[in-house]
């Protein structure tokens, strides 16, 4: 599902939106760990984006929309590059280095980045205290969510090259909320599928380089590539990056850019939830307190909803 632009979007479609970011972006993490186990990680980014990008263009054409719009390629095109090279293509590398509870935690500064990106805004954000502390408890949250896997990781973090990683990390997620604000302000009056399927077109490629460099595609056996990860590659292209990344670009447009960031403390709820659930992993008390402490920071950060009417935000064209 491609969400359509709307002068007046509805509460169903937000909360439909913001639901699919939520649960689908969440569940992605399972389904990258599936995916891997059969494709090397710069194969699997450019794969699963031009994949998407093809299918969004092939829909787009069959619409009788035009995919050849000249400069307003551009910002979709920037946006793709920040948000799904920059920003996916640093945790795919780092992750050869960090555990991956080490990379969820510095991700979920997302949030923060957002407020101190959004220059527009900045009046407006950082004097609403009560959506500064829900930022600043569910970023506490998340650590205590994987303080348990932190605190066994955190012996085998001891070299330069795993400090720079970090410091990527960082940078990545700074670069997510950047693209982000970016496609916010800078929307073209092309319509979202065409926009999305630049931006995946434009990320697919932009991980082509890393295949050479990393000498991955000349050890890849297409052969060797057991049945569920192309099933998981399968769920990624459709639910994570066609529909959940449409959903999100869609959202960022017509929601403040604070609320939206909250994906980045719920997807690793979600995460941690699917691997209880289908990965038999088991779940301490101390995680259950930060699951709580999460859900309940996302609540203060959308506390001005709940207590006034629900406004909408009309989408920029």
């Amino acid at each position: 599902m491609v969400l359509q632009d709307s002068k007046t979007p509805s509460t169903f479609m937000i909360i439909l939106a913001y639901a699919i970011v939520y649960i689908v972006w969440g569940s992605t993490y399972f389904f990258i760990q599936k995916a891997l186990s059969g494709f090397p990680p710069f194969l699997l980014g450019a794969f699963r984006f031009i994949a998407a990008g093809i299918l969004l263009m092939g829909w787009s054409v069959i619409q009788g929309e035009k995919i050849l719009v000249g400069k307003k390629i551009i910002p979709s095109a920037i946006t793709g590059f920040l948000l799904l090279f920059v920003g996916n293509g640093i945790v795919i590398w780092v992750e050869q280095f960090l555990p991956s509870a080490m990379v969820a935690i510095l991700i979920s500064s997302a949030p923060l980045w957002f407020v101190l990106l959004d220059k527009p805004k900045w009046q407006e954000n950082l004097n609403n205290k009560l959506a500064i502390l829900g930022l600043v408890i569910g970023f506490g949250g998340v650590i205590l969510l994987f303080s348990e896997r932190v605190t066994s990781a955190m012996h085998s973090i001891n070299s330069g090259r795993d400090l720079f990683a970090m410091g990527l990390i960082l940078f990545s997620a700074a670069a997510w909320a950047g693209g982000s604000l970016y496609a916010k302000y800078n929307a073209s009056n092309t319509s979202p599928t065409v926009n999305t399927s630049w931006q995946m077109m434009t990320a697919g490629v932009a991980f082509i380089p890393g295949l050479f460099i990393s000498g991955e595609l000349s050890s890849f056996d297409i052969s060797a590539v057991p049945l569920n990860a192309w099933l998981s590659v399968l769920y990624l292209v459709i639910f994570g990056s066609i529909v959940a990344f449409s959903s999100y670009v869609w959202l960022i447009k017509v929601q403040p850019a604070t609320k939206v960031s909250t994906y980045a403390y719920v997807n690793p709820v979600v995460a941690v939830l699917l691997g209880i659930l289908f990965g038999g992993e088991s779940i301490s008390l101390t995680q259950i307190s930060g699951l709580i402490i999460i859900l309940g920071s996302v609540l203060l950060i959308n506390f001005d909803k709940y207590r006034s009417p629900v406004k909408t935000t009309s989408a920029s064209a």
